[in-house]
């Protein structure tokens, strides 16, 4: 039976037909590995999703945690699915064999982990952070904090948060408060507080690792005097054993429109419940350099900013495939030419407006699933090449397309959901049909790990103009050789090759001219419509690729595809010309407008 939560078939074209992910086991770091280990890793994913995960998706969503003031109660469900996980050995997919990772590509780790976030994103919330905070660590941490903190958690015996935000500061952390003082024994205390901690309290595993952002008394001001620390639930002896009770409170759960099987909490640091070694304060163990703490931060950040985006691809797939199910079965009305009204009614599949909405899902969901693919290819090539010019090179490029692989599924695959109830009717927005929870869980993905206002900021501020517009030449350049493929491949696809090149020379012209204005203010003011309009071409681009890559080939599965290809082009690309209007105009409206005359 076909799947509803992700398309095997589809996977198996990005990866093998587009992607050609095979040839990733000729390098040393993956040569243990072949097509038949990645297909039986990604047959392990679906059937643990399928099994252990998507069963209690929705009573993990009306039986949300609770906490007594005490303990926090989860349905148990939960922790069955969070220990098969553990047990298979799914946390270190792509990590190092030395640390007990299975040292898989990047690329298969994803292609796996959209299973479970498609089946169950409340539940997958605690792993997705806990393999976050291991990388982190095994990048950045000392063979001892490896030992004692990054092996555990591969084991599934702790799971791992990141605790950056705070109630006054929010998304601007140069305003963060917590400090850490440095104790004789090398290690500090930390005192502050700490929101919207996804997964910060529960008893699903023995311990749990906070990472946690600080100022050091004296340091330098704003985001130049932050620094990491290892902040663990039970302190951990040289044995590995557990220790006392550390001084992290939960101060109380948030309760979200969605996710709502992951706890997400206040966490307290310092405020002397616990007092381990006789005294008040969280113990905390320095990453790396004191200062240098948010550098390390962003590399758990942007591996969940790509995180976020297979996330927001997943709940959007999910609720695709359940539509289309529903339209093929569904029968209602007649064909605006049937002249009998006595006929029987016609599946709602066969009605063009329902057909349009099930082809602009599978427009967004293929496409952003093969744009995250895409980016993790990009961070298996980064991790093995032994060439350090290519190495620069596949940073750069991931660099660039890290913020629309965030923010593009974000919007688009939460529109899909929204075509997914709309395409149900009225059933679609009772709770007895998935996709209502699938929008309420998706509608958190624009703010997750950096709004849609942060990342435009980010790629129009710094990512287009970095290294004097070096990531914008190598995407360019990505770009340029697609439309000369499409160009051989004649037909449709030179014309759709021609309409990219078009589009993505003006936005090309745009950016210098917005630049050159030298009214940064404007230009930042607009960046958002920057990023919609940047995504959509990347996008464009990445279903050039796929129909590129299914050329020739006989099937409905290629008819599919060539058909969503050529709706991307006619229907969506064409939107960017009024936003690269907007932006040619450098339009002051936002900035003019007073507080006043709201």
């Amino acid at each position: 039976m076909r799947s509803t939560l992700i398309s095997r078939r589809d996977l198996d074209f990005l990866l093998y037909e587009w992607l050609r992910v095979e040839e990733l086991t000729a390098l040393p770091r993956f040569r243990e590995h072949s097509r038949e280990t990645f297909d039986g890793f990604l047959d392990l994913c679906e059937d643990l999703a399928t099994q252990q995960f998507a069963p209690h998706n929705k009573r993990n969503d009306s039986n949300e945690p609770t906490f007594d003031g005490e303990r926090v109660t989860i349905i148990p469900e939960v922790k069955a699915a969070v220990e098969a996980f553990g047990k298979a050995n799914l946390i270190g997919a792509a990590m190092d064999e030395e640390i007990g990772g299975l040292q898989l590509p990047a690329t298969l780790e994803a292609a796996g982990f959209c299973w479970f976030q498609a089946a169950n994103v409340g539940t997958t919330g605690y792993l997705f952070l806990t393999v976050g905070n291991a990388n982190l660590l095994a990048a950045h941490g000392t063979p001892e904090q490896i030992e004692r903190f990054v092996k555990p958690m591969v084991e599934g015996r702790f799971t791992g948060t990141m605790c950056l935000s705070e109630p006054q500061a929010g998304s601007s952390l140069a305003d963060i408060v917590t400090r850490a003082e440095p104790q004789a024994d090398g290690t500090y205390r930390l005192f502050g507080s700490k929101m919207w901690i996804s997964g910060g309290d529960h008893e699903l595993t023995d311990n749990i690792v906070h990472l946690v952002l600080a100022k050091i008394p004296g340091g330098p001001d704003g985001t130049k005097g932050i620094s990491l620390f290892i902040v663990p639930k039970f302190l951990v002896a040289e044995d590995g054993s557990l220790g006392a009770r550390n001084d992290v409170v939960l101060a109380g759960l948030n309760h979200k429109m969605g996710y709502r099987g992951t706890t997400n909490t206040v966490l307290n640091f310092g405020e002397g419940k616990h007092t381990p070694d006789g005294a008040a304060g969280a113990v905390g163990y320095l990453v790396g350099e004191p200062h240098r703490g948010l550098s390390y931060m962003f590399h758990m950040m942007n591996e969940a900013r790509l995180g976020v985006g297979l996330g927001a691809t997943a709940l959007g797939y999910t609720g695709y495939l359940k539509s289309l199910d529903y339209a093929r079965e569904r029968r209602q009305g007649r064909a605006v030419t049937a002249k009998d009204p006595a006929a029987p009614q016609a599946p709602i599949i066969e009605h063009p407006d329902v057909r349009r909405m099930l082809l602009a899902q599978k427009s967004y969901v293929e496409g952003a699933l093969g744009l995250l693919l895409y980016c993790n290819r990009l961070v298996d090539l980064e991790r093995t090449t032994a060439d350090p010019a290519a190495k620069r090179e596949h940073t750069l490029l991931l660099e660039i397309l890290t913020n629309v692989a965030k923010s593009w599924p974000s919007q688009w695959c939460l529109e899909a959901n929204s075509l997914a109830i709309q395409v149900h009717g009225g059933y679609g927005y009772t709770r007895e049909y998935d996709v209502e929870q699938h929008y309420r869980d998706n509608r958190l993905n624009p703010i997750h790990e950096g709004t849609h206002g942060i990342q435009g900021l980010d790629l129009l501020g710094r990512k287009v103009i970095q290294h004097d517009g070096a990531s914008l030449r190598l995407l360019a350049a990505q770009i340029e050789r697609t439309v000369l493929a499409a160009t051989e491949a004649g037909g449709e696809w030179t014309e759709f090759g021609g309409q990219l090149d078009a589009v993505w020379q003006r936005l090309l012209t745009v950016t210098g001219w917005m630049f050159a204005s030298g009214d940064i203010a404007a230009a930042m003011a607009n960046s958002t419509i920057y990023l919609e309009a940047f995504g959509h071409v990347v996008l464009a681009w990445i279903w050039l690729e796929q129909a590129l890559a299914a050329h020739g080939k006989q099937g409905d599965f290629y008819d599919g595809k060539r058909a969503a290809a050529r709706y991307f082009f006619r229907y969506e690309l064409p939107k960017t010309t009024p936003q690269l209007d907007l932006l040619e105009l450098m339009d002051r409206t936002t900035l003019d407008m007073r507080d006043a005359w709201f």
